[in-house]
């Protein structure tokens, strides 16, 4: 089994966080996104994983780059880099990896984490990864027939299709099959938004007969922009906190302060005169004095003082001394 993880470019949506620091590799609970999410797809999978690919901005960098071939090592999957230069859709995104396209593959998007437990159809040609929402005409849709296979995909549709919206995350038998109909896409120039989109492809699939089932998720999170991340990262300290994980490092020093679970609080923290969550992340080398937080994001090595913060996210090596609460400052931001 592969994995393939088009990664795009940094992502506008979220600065001033990723004007330094790739969205996928924003830490969510004390974990890059991109990290969590390959983990969880492997979990859900249970199958042994062959290859994981990253499609990259060549921007990004030889650090990113060695970071993300450190996360297929730790599933004992070879890591390759490829590249998308230019923002031409995912579709474009899918065939820059080219060379890995072939046999069992899922593709996902490294911008959402999910939760999942259900057995994977490897019968079908193809599991798309849906969600019930309750707005689906802000989403892309599943079109069911009575034997509960995928016959259309609608984007954004204006009449009631479904409620079942497409979250990113698919699972192909033989993904050579995709990477030949996106070919086609590419050749006949197929556009939609000025992009190709991984939708044409598949809409020529199921034409031709081929068999798409969907895989229902759980919960699935959002890390588009600050809101929905901070949101999506005090719902993922709750899960892994019932799971009974081990959010607190070891070594945090206290003084006179208080941590109120779930947390996630990293190696070399230090808390002084201060309350902290819930639901904060902090990440390591970090310290807080005179402050109380809850609800937020806070990255490596930043000092917080004499705050009181709700909703708020914050860079690495970031300093913040005030009195605002709801806040967004990029790495290296200095507020005092």
């Amino acid at each position: 089994m592969k994995i393939i993880v088009p990664m795009a470019g940094r992502g506008s949506r979220l600065r001033p966080h990723t004007l330094t620091v790739p969205k996928p590799l924003i830490p969510v609970a004390g974990k890059p996104i991109v990290h969590r999410l390959v983990e969880d797809i492997a979990s859900v999978l249970n199958q042994d994983i062959e290859e994981v690919a990253f499609i990259i901005h060549e921007s990004f960098g030889k650090q990113v780059e060695e970071e993300l071939l450190e996360i297929a090592q730790k599933l004992g999957a070879k890591g390759t880099i490829y590249y998308q230069n230019e923002a031409l859709g995912t579709g474009h995104a899918i065939m820059c990896a080219k060379d890995s396209l072939n046999g069992p593959a899922v593709i996902a998007y490294a911008d959402t984490l999910i939760r999942a437990d259900f057995d994977l159809d490897t019968t079908a040609d193809s599991v798309i990864w849906v969600k019930q929402v309750e707005k689906p005409e802000a989403f892309g849709v599943i079109n069911l027939n009575e034997a509960n296979e995928i016959v259309e995909l609608v984007e954004k549709p204006k009449e009631f299709v479904s409620d079942l919206a497409v979250i990113g995350i698919y699972y192909f038998k033989d993904i050579a099959v995709l990477r030949n109909e996106l070919q086609l896409v590419l050749d006949n120039n197929i556009i939609h938004g000025g992009e190709y989109q991984i939708n044409d492809g598949i809409k020529q699939m199921i034409e031709k007969g081929m068999k798409f089932v969907p895989g229902k998720v759980d919960e699935w999170m959002d890390c588009g922009n600050k809101d929905v991340t901070v949101d999506t990262n005090s719902r993922m300290l709750n899960f892994l906190h019932q799971d009974g994980e081990n959010l607190v490092s070891d070594d945090v020093k206290l003084d006179n302060a208080t941590i109120i679970p779930p947390c996630y609080i990293g190696e070399g923290v230090i808390l002084i005169n201060a309350t902290v969550g819930p639901n904060v992340s902090l990440g390591k080398g970090s310290k807080i004095e005179n402050a109380t937080i809850k609800n937020s994001l806070v990255q490596t090595h930043t000092t917080i003082k004499n705050a009181t913060l709700d909703n708020a996210m914050i860079g690495n090596h970031a300093s913040f001394d005030g009195n605002f609460t709801n806040i967004s400052i990029g790495d290296y931001s200095v507020l005092e």
